[in-house]
């Protein structure tokens, strides 16, 4: 509707200046005063009113074009005051993510720190269990070869007074292996 009625306010205006023109032109060949007298004042005042109806419509389009100008300026504003929420919002929502990102991590390398506080100290009993039990097997085997070559030696008495030093030598393991435990227990 704006383009044809402008269309419609400048051919008026045109049609105007037209007419004037028109109307200068007829009088001309006259060279009447009185003719030529009313010719210019038609002219000069359709000429008026053609700048006048152009006048009109440049100032209902700046007009149109502030309006427009300020209608797009409060949509921007409005669009720019959602877009900052979003941000926000988004803003907040990835640095709690963040947070409990870094929460996760620490937790886990907590967990990764106590498994392998776990795993040193059973390494380290297994390391003196390992020993334990290879004192143990020496142990026997010097027994048995004692055994052998007591038996060999003095017979079948030896073999009790054997047994009662197999005993005490139980008794004495028994007692190193009661203070090696406290040990273990703390590692």
């Amino acid at each position: 509707m704006r383009r044809r009625q402008r269309s419609v306010r400048v051919t008026v205006a045109v049609s105007l200046l037209s007419l004037t023109t028109l109307v200068v032109l007829a009088s001309l060949p006259t060279q009447s005063v009185l003719w030529l007298s009313l010719a210019s004042v038609t002219g000069l005042a359709l000429s008026w009113a053609a700048l006048r109806i152009t006048w009109a419509e440049v100032l209902l389009s700046r007009r149109e074009n502030a309006a427009d100008r300020a209608a797009a300026a409060t949509a921007y504003r409005d669009l720019f005051t959602v877009r900052a929420a979003e941000h926000a919002e988004f803003t907040t929502a990835m640095t709690e993510r963040l947070a409990l990102a870094h929460i996760s991590q620490r937790e886990l390398e907590g967990l990764v720190t106590q498994h392998q506080t776990r795993a040193t100290r059973a390494e380290s009993k297994v390391g003196l269990l390992t020993e334990t039990l290879a004192e143990s097997k020496h142990r026997v085997r010097a027994l048995e070869e004692t055994v052998a070559a007591l038996h060999n030696e003095h017979g079948e008495d030896a073999v009790f007074g054997l047994g009662a030093w197999e005993e005490q030598t139980g008794q004495k393991t028994a007692a190193k292996a009661a203070k090696n435990r406290p040990a273990l227990k703390q590692a």
